[in-house]
């Protein structure tokens, strides 16, 4: 990419943008046929059943300490 970046202009060639585009339909078919583990961590059979909104919450909040902020 070429561009000054104090004006904030970018050009953006037909390959790269090939290029991504390739890359993004190979990331959404990888994270397509990923199989989900929506297996329960049970520690303690006395516990009651997960609900699914709190497998949802689980899943989120350990995907968000990947990221940087």
């Amino acid at each position: 990419m070429t561009g000054s970046p104090l004006t904030g202009s970018t050009h953006v060639s037909k390959s790269d943008d090939q290029k991504l585009a390739a890359l993004a339909k190979k990331n959404a078919a990888k994270a397509a046929a990923k199989p989900k583990a929506t297996g329960r961590r049970q520690y303690d059979s006395t516990l009651p059943p997960e609900a699914d909104e709190d497998i949802e919450r689980r899943n989120f909040f350990s995907e968000m300490k990947k990221r940087e902020f």
